[in-house]
């Protein structure tokens, strides 16, 4: 595609998302799902001005979805607003950790014995197909700091911990394949990519989030100082806590998911129980900066203008991902044993985990149902794909492992964003009513 043709083609697309964003929402439809089909359009089995390929543009398109996830990642952290001890925390942690985990086993010993996949090669499959996405799931997410439902608040966690989880269970599956170094008997794998991964990228992420926050908001307090360029800051943090991870040996995602945690509890152990709105007030235009260096409105007034950024980079990110996924998908793809994955994923595989780690969590029958269907597949799954390509796995399987993960992003992207406006107004007038009647 020229320069030109480019030109024309990108400016339309965002004149198309800025006048018809609106009514979508009151639509049976998503965004994603417009994106998905102007990218199908586009690529080669279309018009053929997106030529990209999976094992070609692997190094590429693993960097592009690595940024989307981050930015991401980041707004995910920022949206949950509880204290470490709040007990709402109990259900992304089942969600995240539990159902990531049963999901990967499950997948993978489909993978052996339905579609007679070696073991390292199932366990990779499910790795990569079991974190749900930060990026596609916006629809079913927190919408704001101060949503405190439990559908939302738990989906959201749970995106925002399991693209961290999956990630040793990719190298799991990568040593079984030979292509990683696990250790005599696993150990290193245990020792370093499992609890050292986890553990310091949780770590860093949140000391350096925690560190930064309080270093801008005492250089604005006391010194008037740092004021404005908050979309340097949330870029800063995003690139410093990912790369800070990397050079530990431990999961950047995870870091950058903390780093957001970190920020929004600097400014809820300041806001307390009001929130961030409330405590801001009206700010009256030219006076951000007296709002930004006040010692109780600065860290509601930082956390609301980097989220507000970070927010706008993410929805950017978001278009251009999937309409590479578009570009990229072909009937091809499309075969007995993806579609068969995709059933058992969706069907049987996600309710099952969901209701197994939900025991006892008391969510109510509707939250379970939710939870167990908009387990979300995207960007995350495709991001792992292209890591695993990039780290040796043999063409014929790269092909085949394309196949299942193009089906299964494909098939989320428009059952899911068929499905979220109507159930999730449902379910929200079902809420509503509940709390009336508790009023």
């Amino acid at each position: 595609m020229n320069d030109t043709l480019w030109f024309l083609v990108v400016g339309a697309l965002l004149m198309f998302m800025a006048l018809a964003g609106s009514l979508v929402k009151r639509l049976p439809l998503s965004m994603d799902m417009l994106y998905l089909g102007i990218g199908f359009l586009l690529g080669p089995v279309g018009l053929g001005l997106m030529l990209l390929t999976p094992r070609g543009d692997a190094a590429l398109l693993e960097h592009i979805t690595e940024v989307a996830v981050l930015f991401s990642l980041f707004s995910a952290g920022l949206k949950l607003r509880a204290g470490l001890r709040d007990p709402r925390w109990r259900l992304p942690l089942r969600l995240a950790f539990g159902v990531t985990v049963l999901t990967i086993a499950a997948i993978a010993l489909a993978c052996v014995f339905l579609l007679g996949l070696p073991l390292g090669a199932a366990v990779l499959v499910g790795a990569i197909l079991a974190p749900t996405d930060p990026v596609l799931a916006s629809s079913v997410q927190v919408e704001n700091a101060g949503d405190q439902d439990s559908v939302r608040f738990g989906l959201t966690g749970e995106a925002g911990f399991n693209d961290g989880i999956a990630f040793p269970f990719v190298m799991l599956g990568l040593g079984l394949m030979g292509l990683h170094e696990l250790g005599e008997h696993g150990l290193r794998w245990v020792a370093v990519d499992l609890v050292w991964g986890i553990v310091v990228g949780l770590g860093s992420g949140w000391l350096l989030g925690k560190l930064l926050g309080d270093l801008v908001l005492y250089l604005r307090r006391e010194h008037k100082e740092a004021l404005g360029l908050d979309e340097f800051l949330a870029l800063g943090l995003v690139a410093l806590s990912y790369g800070t991870a990397l050079l530990l040996h431990a999961y950047g995602f995870l870091a950058v998911f903390a780093a957001g945690l970190a920020l929004r509890r600097i400014e809820q152990m300041s806001s307390g129980e009001k929130m961030p709105e409330a405590v801001m007030g009206h700010t009256e235009s030219g006076r951000e900066h007296e709002v930004a260096a006040h010692p109780q409105k600065g860290p509601a007034f930082m956390a609301k203008a980097v989220l507000a950024f970070n927010e706008q980079l993410e929805r950017v990110a978001e278009v251009c991902i999937v309409l590479i996924i578009g570009a990229i998908f072909s009937f091809g793809y499309i075969s007995f044993e993806s579609l068969l994955i995709t059933f058992l994923l969706f069907l049987v595989i996600r309710p099952a985990a969901v209701a197994l780690m939900l025991v006892g969590a008391g969510a109510a029958p509707v939250q379970r149902r939710l939870m167990s269907w908009f387990g979300i597949r995207g960007i995350g799954s495709f991001y792992y794909l292209m890591y695993a390509v990039n780290h040796g796995v043999p063409d014929q399987l790269a092909q085949r492992l394309t196949g299942l993960v193009v089906t299964v992003v494909t098939a989320s992207i428009i059952l899911h964003g068929v499905s979220a406006t109507p159930l999730m107004r449902i379910y929200g007038r079902m809420h509503t009513r509940r709390r009336r009647r508790s009023a």
